[in-house]
Formats: structure tokens, C-alpha cells, sequence
């Protein structure tokens, strides 16, 4: 039986076990391994010790930066370290955006985002498709603020398409801008966190930020600006298109939407999934697709996010069987039914 050995000092121990150990135990049902603190070194012992050993020294890493270690990073870790090395794993959150106003590091939690942040500083257009809790809005809005604070950018103009902001608003007190604030509110909720609402208030005053309904894009050219288009899966092929070509000289561009939450009416194309299509080969454009081990939210948001991606691969296939089998009669299976 194998056995693994790592010196770490006791607070560290302490808060990679959790508490009342419950970290250790979810660590040892993982691996089928047995753990132990012997005065400043966990012994490990088991078949699968040296995979546990991995993940304990990523999890030391992270605690020694001063990360809480808890069940969503154990599981997120030891998943990652199936297919990469550990040296890679640990470059994750060494990277940090920006502090929020209240000092909390902002920073990408999984590969995933890692990419995504990369790709970001990297392109000048960026397009993030994944589900939610991903942190793809929130990355993207954090990016635009760094931008802006180091003076790589002189605005950020804040968008989302508001599909609902025709005749079913209608009846809402206000001018359009009153009555597509709903919409909006995701966007102020990030700048008041991460830059502080007072010195977002005095950026909105001076036209240095814009949060604004995608309709008000139309007929602009938006240079020396970071520009963040949020929830692009309700976009049409034209909108799309109109905001592709506003962006000018010095600008950016991240593109972000959930392409299983399409509210688009019956018979309209999303254009965040044309655009995707048409655009994957341009070098300057990157696309950046998280999935559900990418969900920072609570674990069961991943869990949910799993069960319905298969309940949606099983309707697919049936519906394939219907029609490949409607096919081989030559008639719609409707005819039979009494």
C-alpha cells in the first residue's frame, strides 16, 4: 500500500481539512485513501495516494495565498488534475484582475476562466458562451474596469439586448431608458462591487461609463472604448451585426451569452450563434466556451446545469428517432394516431 508524505504548517492543515474535518473526509471518499495530520505533515495512504497527494499541495498552494479551501474547490481541483498537470492548475487564481471596493481579489477560479481572461487581454474581440454562473459577465465587467483604470481604454459602454422592451413594457411608468433599467440591473449590480457606487455615479455623470439597451448602439462608432455586450443569445443576426461594426480605433469588445437560454421568439435566429459561426477563423476574434465545471456558484447550480444538458441530449436523440423513422415510412407518424 502505498504511501504519500507532505510537510505543511498547522493553520494550513487546518483550513484544508475544514471543519470538523469535513474537507479530509470528501478527500478521502475521492481517492478511497485514508489521511492523517501527524504534527505538521499529512500522511497519505491508499492505492490512490499519489492523485491525492496532487490535489493536496494544489489545495496547499491556494491555502498558503490565503483561499479558503472548501468542498466546490476539492471537487473543481481534483477534476482538472485528471487531464492537467498540477503546475498549470496552480497558475489559476495566481492571476488577479482587480480588487472589488470592499478589497476582495477578483481573480479567474477554474481553467476555464483562465482562458477566458487570457483570451480577453489577448484579442480584440472576445466572445464568452457558457452557462450560468460561469462568471463570464462578471470577468468580462471586471476586465473592462482594469482597462479603464489603467487608462487602455478612455470609457466602457455597458449593453444588453432587452427583447422585453417593446409593447409588453408598455404599460410601465417612464421613458425607455426607465423601462429597460430591469434588464440593466445585472450590469450596475458588478460596477457597484467592483469599482463602488460613488465613483461609478461620478463616471456615469461624466459619460466615462454607459449602461445602455443595445437598440441605442445603431449608428455609432465607438472608439477607445471597452465594450461589454451581455446576454448576446437574444440577439438577432442584425443586431449582432450592427454591433460588430460599431467598434472603432483602440477599442474591445466581450461578447457574452447562454446559448441554452434563447428568448428569442419562435422562428428568429440567435445571432450570438451565427456570429460564432461565421467568425471562428479571424485571428483577432476569440471564442471561449465554459461549461458547467466552470460554475462558481453553489455545487448544485452544477448539478442542475448537468441533469438538464442530458435531459437535453435525450430529447435531441428522440427527436431524431422520430424523424429518421417518419422518414423510412414516407409519411408523418400523425396518420396513425386515433
Amino acid at each position: 500500500m502505498e504511501t504519500q508524505r507532505i510537510e505543511a504548517e498547522n493553520k494550513i492543515i487546518l483550513n484544508i481539512f475544514g471543519s470538523y474535518d469535513s474537507n479530509l473526509k470528501y478527500i478521502e471518499k475521492i481517492y478511497n485513501v485514508r489521511i492523517v495530520n501527524r504534527d505538521g505533515e499529512i500522511v497519505v495512504t491508499g492505492e490512490n495516494s499519489a492523485m491525492a497527494e496532487k490535489l493536496l499541495e494544489v489545495l496547499i498552494h491556494e491555502a498558503k495565498k490565503g483561499n479558503e479551501v472548501d468542498k466546490q474547490m476539492i471537487n473543481y481541483f481534483s477534476e482538472e488534475l485528471k487531464e492537467t498537470e498540477p503546475e498549470r492548475v496552480e497558475k489559476i487564481s495566481s492571476d488577479m484582475v482587480c480588487m472589488t471596493v470592499a478589497g476582495r481579489a477578483v481573480r479567474p477560479k477554474t481553467m476555464g476562466q483562465m482562458n477566458y481572461v487570457d483570451s480577453i487581454r489577448n484579442k480584440t474581440i472576445v466572445f464568452g458562451i457558457g452557462p450560468a454562473g460561469t462568471g463570464k459577465t462578471y470577468l468580462a465587467m471586471a476586465m473592462a474596469i482594469t482597462a479603464f483604470k489603467n487608462h487602455e481604454v478612455s470609457r466602457i459602454i455597458l449593453t444588453r439586448p432587452a427583447i422585453e422592451a417593446g409593447e409588453n413594457l408598455g404599460f410601465l411608468p417612464g421613458d425607455l431608458q426607465q423601462k429597460v433599467d430591469p434588464y440593466l440591473r445585472p450590469l450596475y449590480d458588478a460596477l457597484y462591487e467592483i469599482m463602488g457606487a460613488e465613483t461609478f455615479n461620478k463616471n456615469m455623470e461624466k459619460g466615462a461609463i454607459e449602461v445602455a439597451p443595445l437598440a441605442y448602439m445603431r449608428g455609432r462608432t465607438l472608439d477607445n472604448s471597452f465594450i461589454v455586450l451581455d446576454e448576446a443569445q437574444n440577439t438577432t443576426p442584425e443586431q449582432m451585426k450592427m454591433f460588430l461594426t460599431r467598434i472603432g480605433f483602440g477599442s474591445k469588445a466581450v461578447i457574452t451569452g447562454d446559448t441554452t437560454q434563447i428568448d428569442l421568439p419562435r422562428g428568429k435566429n440567435s445571432g450570438l450563434l451565427e456570429a460564432v459561426a461565421i467568425l471562428k477563423d479571424i485571428d483577432d476574434i476569440g471564442i471561449n466556451t465554459l461549461t458547467n465545471r466552470d460554475v462558481v456558484r453553489h455545487p448544485l447550480v452544477q448539478k442542475i446545469i448537468k441533469a438538464y444538458e442530458k435531459f437535453d441530449e435525450k430529447k435531441s436523440k428522440e427527436e431524431v428517432r422520430k424523424t429518421a423513422k417518419s422518414d423510412r415510412l414516407g409519411r408523418s407518424p400523425r396518420r396513425f394516431r386515433r
